[in-house]
């Protein structure tokens, strides 16, 4: 039986070449796990915005309520103060209107914590989005240096990965 014999460019192994091809699998992980992280962050700066819109939308309700209190007292007022049971109603009034206006305030606290929580969300994630690409960069550069075997890029690639890394890491630590 013949032998085959494969040849291959370049006559022998390419160290530089095995530590770049590690690079680009430590970069490429390191991307996936960012991307996950900042996919996350997106979703929840989502779900966050959506719970502090219910927030003012409860607030809204509340305040409606309240200024129909209001305008009741005033009807009231105009209209009918010596009917009897007018100063009745108006008492449940005014002590209505006052819980409606203690839980508006307090609604309102929420609404503006939860649009607070969004904000710091949606840094988190612009800042996973800025590793996220970054890394994504180290990743081509590395791969250039299979097509071109210059040195130039893998120092680049390693670069763009440290950035990447660093500008993420600083994400979580928001």
């Amino acid at each position: 039986m013949a032998e085959i014999e494969i040849k291959t460019e370049g006559g022998g192994s390419d160290p530089l070449g095995q530590t770049v091809g590690v690079l680009a699998a430590v970069l490429a992980v390191c991307l996936a796990v960012v991307s996950i992280a900042s996919h996350r962050a997106h979703t929840m700066a989502v779900v966050e915005k959506t719970e502090a819109n219910d927030q003012w939308s409860f607030y809204q309700s509340k305040r409606i309520k309240f200024h129909s209190l209001e305008l009741g007292s005033d009807l009231m007022g105009l209209l009918g103060r010596d009917k009897p049971g007018a100063e009745q109603i108006l008492a449940r009034y005014e002590a209505e209107r006052k819980r409606y206006e203690k839980e508006g305030k307090e609604l309102e606290e929420e609404a503006k914590k939860k649009e607070q929580e969004t904000r710091h969300t949606e840094d988190q994630a612009l800042r996973y989005d800025l590793g996220e690409g970054m890394l994504e960069i180290g990743v081509v550069m590395a791969s250039l240096y299979f097509i071109a075997r210059k040195k130039l890029f893998p120092v680049i690639s390693l670069t763009f990965g440290i950035l990447g890394i660093v500008i993420a890491i600083s994400g979580m630590l928001l």
